[in-house]
């Protein structure tokens, strides 16, 4: 099981290349692209949450219906948390990026601080692949794809981001991989961590349902509150039906 877990996560890590489009695309095209990238991986992550991984807590778990409900919503404080103190890391982005604007190929902190935010994010997604695992081999794959599609969106971003602070595309690449890698720590970790804990997994799979649902709640679909065409708002709701319904038959055709 660790080698499918490693072999997983280090595909997901490979998403982070995703970049190199850039040298193929115009950003201005990217742009365009990725609010519709959003709202399919918010309609995949809520599905994966609600079509498998609660199912299967709910099922194996050996805590109560009540509890694992509980540990959903910890999880969704929890991820709040993390993501305050990640902000805390960006902080300086925000304010070089309105103070400092024709300083663009020095690269500056902000850049760095957002590697690192952007691998304490991927540690976690490295966990979470691997209690997917460690609960059931099919829902190990499902919330691999899950991540796949929340990660793409992302990892674009990210890239965004390291350019304006003055890494070449090349460089921004390269170390957007390095730090997708944190997600193989964060699953090596949780693997010998669960191994050795019983009900360990149990636990943490709830809490890893509570990061979809508030990365999709929280991060993913406010991207899209300042789009007002209503053709494009439209296409939205669609896309994250599409993503509903893409993880919906992921599901019932592994478990067929």
């Amino acid at each position: 099981m660790l080698l499918w877990i490693i072999g997983s996560v280090f595909l997901v890590s490979l998403i982070s290349f995703i970049g190199i489009l850039t040298l193929f695309f115009k950003m201005r095209f990217l742009k365009k692209l990725i609010p519709f990238l959003v709202s399919f991986a918010a309609g995949a992550l809520i599905g994966a949450v609600f079509f498998d991984i609660l199912p299967e807590a709910l099922e194996t778990s050996y805590f109560s219906n009540e509890t694992i409900l509980n540990l959903v919503v910890f999880g969704v404080v929890l991820f709040f948390l993390i993501e305050r103190l990640c902000y805390l890391l960006h902080f300086h982005h925000y304010h070089h990026r309105h103070t400092h604007k024709k300083e663009i190929r020095r690269i500056k902190p902000f850049a760095y601080l957002n590697l690192m935010g952007d691998g304490i994010h991927n540690f976690i997604d490295g966990m979470i692949i691997a209690v997917g695992f460690l609960a059931d081999f099919k829902l190990g794959l499902i919330t691999s794809l899950a991540v796949v599609f929340h990660e793409i969106p992302q990892e674009i971003g990210d890239f965004g981001v390291l350019v304006y602070g003055g890494f070449t595309r090349k460089k921004a690449v390269l170390y957007n991989f390095y730090s997708a890698l944190t997600a193989m720590m964060g699953a090596v970790l949780t693997f010998f961590f669960t191994t050795n804990i019983t009900g360990l997994t149990q636990m943490l799979l709830p809490i890893a349902a509570g990061n979809f649902i508030y990365l999709a709640l929280a991060d993913l679909l406010p991207e899209l509150h300042d789009e007002f065409s209503l053709t494009r708002n439209m296409w939205h709701v669609l896309i994250f039906i599409l993503g509903l319904l893409v993880m919906l038959g992921i599901t019932r055709l592994l478990h067929f």
